[in-house]
């Protein structure tokens, strides 16, 4: 089994695939006719649904949004505290 190339898509063709589903054709028959996999497919109309943007900052949840700026956050504080550990070093050299 060979894998497919993977292959990125426009916000206007993704918004069209949508608008097919939306107004009565089916997932298949939009599968299939433009050789989508399904799970692409359903994310679109999931966020689509949701946000109605297809960005994935505009989809995350609260918990994702929240556990992205506690990291980014850790890893500022983490950055700080090295930098004091260093600094106490050459203080306490002198």
């Amino acid at each position: 089994m060979t894998k497919r190339k993977r292959r990125t898509y426009t916000k206007e063709f993704k918004h069209q695939m949508v608008q097919l589903y939306l107004n009565g054709k089916s997932r298949d028959e939009i599968i299939k006719e433009y050789e989508l996999t399904a799970s692409a497919f359903d994310k679109w109309v999931k966020q689509s649904q949701n946000s109605g943007s297809f960005k994935e900052k505009d989809n995350r949840t609260l918990e994702e949004a929240e556990l992205i700026k506690l990291r980014k956050e850790n890893k500022q504080l983490a950055m700080e505290n090295d930098i004091l550990k260093q600094a106490a070093l050459i203080i306490g050299r002198k």
